[in-house]
């Protein structure tokens, strides 16, 4: 990571809203990059599959790192990785993954703040600060600490309480060192339109179908589009429907229009 990279990263985060159709590999970042993104983000989800484990904390430290190290070296633009809740069980050894994660030469990091143990519960308010402190710590002042929370994704509370739990924790992260905000699970333009009007730090909202347009989410003051493991999903399906119809349609069609085989190698050469 340079400062000079870092910067031109963190200067991305505005409107129009930064998009980024998430990677989960070296050559799908390659494609991405490709397609004129000015910036690629991991998902955890899809590096997870991608390397035969479930999403959800399975992967360590080390498995994570390689692959964000293979996709930086993939793409010449900004990389921002997903690193679930930090790979570390400590405050300290969240500290010494974000160190990693710079090393690698990541520009940027995802860090939610669910808990693997308790599936669909949040972290304490004062733990989850502390690792973003540590966090902080640990990257440095140049990466960006993009802070998620899944209070709207995983349903916690009443729908009338998960607002302003919401923007009670952004304050608390934002205060601990964080970025910017992540919040996934809300579509409703209104409830994103308070979010950015109550939150200081940028926010990044998880789009697809059933979101607003990115267009929208533009107008609507949002900094940061992220599709999240939609992209990886949607290639696994083509896979799928390839071996469908392959065994059981007598035909080619789902594997037609691939990425040229010379296109796909002069992209990683």
């Amino acid at each position: 990571m340079t400062n000079t990279t870092a910067s031109r990263f963190r200067s991305l985060h505005t409107t129009p809203a930064l998009r980024l159709p998430n990677c989960w590999d070296a050559a799908s970042a390659a494609v991405i990059a490709a397609a004129g993104a000015p910036a690629i983000a991991t998902t955890s989800a899809g590096v997870a599959w991608s390397l035969g484990r479930p999403d959800g904390d399975a992967i360590d430290r080390d498995a994570a790192l390689e692959a964000i190290a293979r996709v930086v070296r993939a793409v010449d633009v900004p990389v921002t990785a997903d690193i679930e809740s930090g790979f570390g069980a400590t405050p300290k050894e969240v500290a010494a993954t974000l160190a990693a994660v710079a090393e690698a030469g990541a520009v940027g990091v995802n860090i939610e703040d669910t808990t693997a143990e308790a599936p669909g519960s949040l972290r304490d308010l004062a733990d989850q600060v502390e690792r973003l402190g540590a966090a902080r710590e640990g990257a440095g002042p140049d990466l960006f600490i993009n802070a998620r929370i899944d209070v709207y994704l995983a349903g916690i509370g009443e729908e009338s309480e998960r607002f302003d739990a919401t923007v009670a924790r952004a304050k608390a992260y934002a205060d601990a060192g964080a970025d910017g905000i992540f919040v996934p699970g809300v579509t409703d333009p209104a409830v994103i339109a308070a979010l950015v009007a109550a939150i200081r730090l940028p926010l990044n909202i998880l789009a697809g179908p059933g979101a607003p347009a990115p267009s929208e989410l533009d107008r609507l003051g949002v900094a940061r589009i992220s599709l999240g493991s939609r992209v990886a999903m949607a290639a696994y399906e083509v896979a799928r429907k390839a071996a469908v119809g392959f065994f059981e349609a007598d035909s080619y069609t789902a594997v037609e229009d691939g990425v040229p085989y010379g296109t796909m190698n002069d992209l990683l050469a």
